[in-house]
């Protein structure tokens, strides 16, 4: 489960979360499970977080900050990710239905090394700069 103090920090704006983010870079952001579905969470510095098994349906994360986050098993189905930095996250069976990954970085060993599991995952319209390990 998450932290609640780290979601009801999300839930006051980008802005705070992101000034929050900054004052304790030590923290390790826990949202396990956290349903954010709708939000606008475009800008965030969400890196190395855990989003894993979150409900992003919706959300807008576009020009986030998702390095090195775990988002395994996160529902993202329909979430705007455009242009957001995903170096290194962990998407592991997270759900990317009708996600717009347009401009998204994907690079790094994490996302890259799952993408051969789970075909179908990674738009032809997201940024894959290094190929896929087998």
């Amino acid at each position: 489960m998450a932290d609640d103090e780290h979601v009801a920090m999300l839930k006051k704006g980008v802005a705070a979360w992101n000034a929050w983010r900054g004052a304790n870079a030590d923290i390790r952001p826990d949202l396990k499970e956290a349903n954010l579905s709708g939000a606008d969470l475009s800008g965030s510095n969400l890196s190395e977080a855990n989003l894993a098994g979150a409900k992003l349906q919706r959300a807008s994360l576009s020009e986030a900050n998702l390095g090195g986050t775990k988002l395994e098993g996160a529902d993202l189905t329909g979430a705007s990710l455009r242009k957001a930095h995903l170096n290194k996250a962990n998407l592991w069976k997270a759900e990317l239905w009708k996600a717009d990954l347009r401009g998204a970085d994907l690079r790094g060993r994490s996302s890259a090394r799952r993408c051969r599991r789970q075909p179908g995952v990674l738009s032809r319209r997201a940024v894959l700069r290094e190929p896929c390990a087998s």
